[in-house]
């Protein structure tokens, strides 16, 4: 009709794919950031640090022993097969249970490793790790998560022990451990309570059995890190000093 206002419409304009918020057909936030954080917090129950990169806080549900990927390596398997693990660069990550981190002197002193100069340190309350990588089948689609899949099988047998951990980790993952330096996950964790239950943890009376031993973790990851340094040290010396004085271990 001439002259009349037309009707105002009622449906929304269609949001821009780029938006963080759109959700693909499973309802999941399309942008793999979004995607990474959402499984994170709502899928693990896991608390991120705001803003990125995407960080993990740590003393919460979990504390984090990092150490020389090789040294990591010689201790899979004093770990529970769900004990997530993961890798950053040229080191490994170890998940242990919450409060570790305030064990781990004394623990070291009672080990008799508390004089020794090891390359280990862990991370606790008020602490914070970089979020590896979500497995390819949660982030599906861009960035280096197809190079990660594709590399499970590899980082898998290491995990297993089958391959020693020096070749898969210098031929199979790229030097760095990593695609661009980034942390990826060697053992993805589960959903839930059920990576509590998988984490090392001190001995306790009714618990026997129910979780990896920290003690007997802790001590293997502290001689393997006493033989990394030994012979990171003696690679250093002239030929002839290397053949005439074997390594010293305590």
């Amino acid at each position: 009709m001439v002259g009349s206002v037309p009707a105002l419409s009622t449906v929304p304009l269609p949001r821009r794919p780029s938006d963080p918020g759109v959700a693909d057909a499973g309802g999941l936030p399309a942008c793999p950031d979004v995607r990474a954080r959402h499984w994170y917090e709502n899928d693990l129950g896991w608390a991120t640090v705001p803003g990125r990169p995407l960080r993990l806080l740590t003393g919460v549900r979990f504390d984090v022993l990092d150490v020389p990927a090789e040294a990591g390596a010689g201790a899979l398997r004093h770990l529970a097969p769900g004990s997530p693990v993961a890798l950053r660069g040229e080191r490994m990550e170890l998940l242990l249970a919450a409060g570790s981190a305030e064990e781990l002197p004394g623990l070291l002193d009672w080990l008799e490793w508390g004089a020794v100069t090891l390359d280990l340190r862990v991370l606790g309350a008020g602490a914070a790790m970089e979020a590896p990588a979500p497995p390819a089948g949660v982030a599906a689609g861009g960035g280096p998560r197809a190079a990660v899949h594709a590399r499970a099988g590899a980082a898998a047998r290491v995990a297993a022990g089958v391959v020693p951990p020096v070749t898969v980790l210098d031929g199979a993952v790229p030097a760095g451990g990593s695609v661009q330096g980034a942390a990826v996950w060697l053992r993805p964790p589960g959903r839930g309570g059920e990576v509590e239950a998988s984490l090392p943890a001190m001995p306790a009376l009714g618990r026997e059995g129910s979780a990896p031993d920290l003690v007997r973790l802790v001590d293997t990851v502290a001689a393997h890190c006493h033989r990394v340094r030994l012979r990171r040290l003696c690679a250093g010396l002239p030929t002839a000093c290397r053949r005439d004085q074997p390594l010293a271990f305590s």
